[in-house]
């Protein structure tokens, strides 16, 4: 059985450039926002669960907790997503996101 691919491994191999823009380019988003980071990772899980976005549920998670956030609150996160793309969202990223925050480093 092969190993999982890490799309992050394979893009900075392939395009460093374009991984590297990308990242300052979203770095500046968040600083323009004007969120803190625990609120900023919380909105991106939100945005995430309801689009379906499960690998980038679970990084932010842990992005989240490292930033303060409690594990309810991550968790509040996915569930908020109810009102906008019902129980399907909920379903498949509320374990990811519970699973990477218990994971997650202190």
């Amino acid at each position: 059985m092969n190993a999982p691919v890490n799309p992050f491994e394979i893009w900075g191999k392939e395009s460093p450039d374009t991984m590297k823009a990308f990242f300052q380019y979203a770095g500046d988003i968040q600083k323009y926002c004007g969120l803190d980071e625990k609120t900023f990772q919380l909105c991106y899980i939100a945005i995430q669960a309801h689009r379906g976005g499960l690998g980038s549920v679970g990084g932010h998670a842990a992005f989240a907790k490292k930033a303060g956030a409690t594990k309810q609150e991550v968790l509040g996160a996915v569930l908020v997503t109810l009102m906008t793309s019902g129980i399907n969202g909920v379903s498949d990223a509320l374990a990811i996101a519970a699973n990477a925050y218990d994971n997650a480093p202190e």
